[in-house]
């Protein structure tokens, strides 16, 4: 039986993923901040689920919980962030920019960090990690959620690099949702908006061929494919 940790798996695709996950004869560790989500999950599935509580900016308390989560499952094959924020901050207020910074980049680089180390430490492994389409192109109206997760796209293509100059099994699955019905789809306007269920069975998917890159749903490489041709001046009129 192999098994896993979600970050921020007490909602949308994060949730999704770990029924999946459990489906498939994955023991799963949840974690989120939400406690009363966490043992709510549990209850449901108490074979297979192994909650703990999680702040993903909390970097200095986590190093013990993840051993100690690890510990319970009696190892890891699978690591997946899915913790993440964004709001819209067209003003610039410093406030959410900070905290927007500190959970997308600071939070999600040390837990990449463990996850790689872990696996590089046992010589194989797989870290999955939920980025987004909007990390390809900047945002006026959200200017640190699409820079952080150009950051998030960047930097997991350096662990890729960094596990290949290894020569080691060790994947790192980087995953670009579109819209997805989840509380971080926020706006007006939105199209191609995809169930959290149906993203979290294209993710596993994708897992499962080890994929480096893939798009969520798939129709959405095609809004990848515009953002990366789109010259810049046209961009700009754009948003």
């Amino acid at each position: 039986m192999k098994r896993a940790i979600i970050i921020g798996a007490t909602s949308g695709i994060g949730r999704a993923l770990a029924n999946i996950l459990a489906d498939n004869h994955y023991l799963v560790g949840i974690t989120g901040r939400r406690t009363e989500l966490l043992n709510e999950m549990k209850t449901e599935r108490p074979q297979m689920f192994f909650p703990k509580i999680i702040d993903v900016d909390r970097t200095a308390d986590n190093i013990d919980v993840l051993e100690e989560l690890t510990a319970e499952l009696g190892g890891l094959d699978l690591f997946i962030i899915c913790a993440g924020i964004g709001n819209f901050n067209p003003n610039l207020d410093f406030a959410i920019e900070k905290n927007t910074i500190q959970t997308n980049v600071s939070g999600f680089t040390f837990l990449a960090d463990w996850a790689m180390t872990y696996f590089v430490t046992q010589n194989r492994g797989h870290l999955a990690a939920i980025t987004s389409v909007a990390g390809l192109r900047g945002s006026c109206h959200s200017p640190s959620y699409n820079a952080s997760k150009a950051y998030q796209i960047n930097y997991l293509e350096g662990l890729r690099q960094y596990a290949s100059r290894l020569k080691m099994p060790v994947y790192i699955s980087e995953i670009r949702p579109g819209f997805v019905d989840t509380a971080m789809a926020k706006g007006e306007s939105l199209f191609w908006v995809a169930p959290p269920v149906k993203a979290a069975r294209q993710i596993f998917a994708t897992l499962q061929r080890k994929k480096k890159v893939a798009y969520v749903t798939k129709r959405w490489s095609l809004i990848g494919l515009f953002l990366k041709l789109v010259p810049n001046w046209l961009w700009d009129k754009i948003v």
